[in-house]
């Protein structure tokens, strides 16, 4: 993995209705994820935190794009400095934040690739649009937006898409898909595996399955980890917790089978909402995972 580092921040909670998760990038700090890269010698440098634009939580009008303007402003500046870091041979790593903060990584990613993958590590698909989203909260979305599907507003943002293909996505950890999401995986053959498969299957055939379906078609692979696919019973600071999810043990094997792959060029944790966490324990999982995924070993 790219030995250089830098780690961007967007506190941003505009894309969700429960407020907490703009403390993301900060709480994560706080657990050591900047000593951790460093122990493993990486060339860490924190690009600090984007302005969030918060004077006000208002739908600008839309009642079914949820503080549509605030989140495409933020992610406009998320999306300039992460192509600038890519564009400088660094690996972006950027702290969340809603997960409506991934249409910008993506838009600032995919812009250097020919066939981008993405792992979408979350208990949710993210692929509603305003007319299939019962929230109308952005950060049920951007999957769906960075496919080319919803509002010009989020599917053009950084002026272009759509940014990935739906055969070069890979869901893992699935547990609550609305109806729309369920409709849109079923016609695009979106590769889902769901708590069913990794239950069934166990993580480690699930992981091995999901990088020999990436590995050979994409030309680099982005990983957007949303907390909540974990099991709330372990990461409780968390926006959208659902009961059933994946072990920390588990997450840490995933992140150890990617490493191991050497497949990954950006990734993003997301969705840390320390308000609701127990002593800051769910950013510290998040260090930990971070650990496994660049390449900390037992021995």
């Amino acid at each position: 993995m790219n030995k250089k580092v830098a780690v961007i921040g967007l506190p941003m909670d505009l894309g969700q209705s429960r407020r907490g998760v703009d403390m993301g990038p900060s709480a994560i700090r706080y657990a050591g994820a900047i000593e951790k890269l460093q122990e493993l010698d990486y060339n860490v440098e924190d690009l600090g935190d984007i302005p969030v634009q918060r004077e006000s939580r208002s739908d600008m009008g839309n009642e079914h794009l949820k503080n549509l303007y605030q989140v495409v402003d933020a992610n406009k500046k998320l999306a300039e400095l992460v192509d600038k870091t890519v564009g400088e041979g660094v690996f972006p790593l950027v702290f969340g934040g809603d997960h409506s903060i991934a249409i910008g990584t993506l838009a600032g990613i995919s812009k250097h690739y020919e066939s981008l993958g993405v792992i979408w590590y979350d208990a949710h698909g993210d692929l509603n649009t305003e007319k299939t989203s019962p929230s109308g909260n952005i950060h049920g979305m951007p999957l769906a937006a960075s496919l080319g599907l919803g509002h010009d507003l989020l599917t053009q943002l950084y002026g272009y898409g759509p940014k990935i293909k739906p055969e070069n996505v890979v869901i893992i950890g699935a547990r609550s898909l609305d109806p729309g999401e369920r409709d849109l995986i079923r016609k695009e053959g979106i590769r889902v595996y769901t708590m069913h498969e990794i239950d069934r299957l166990g993580m480690s055939e699930v992981m091995r399955d999901a990088i020999a379906y990436l590995q050979d078609k994409t030309d680099g692979v982005h990983l957007s980890l949303d907390l909540d696919g974990l099991d709330p019973t372990e990461a409780p600071g968390v926006g959208t917790p659902v009961l059933g999810g994946m072990t920390y043990r588990e997450s840490h094997l995933a992140m150890e089978m990617l490493e191991e792959a050497n497949i990954l060029t950006s990734a993003e944790f997301v969705e840390v909402n320390p308000i609701l966490d127990d002593k800051n324990k769910t950013a510290s999982m998040a260090v930990g995972l971070m650990g496994s995924l660049f390449g900390e070993k037992l021995k």
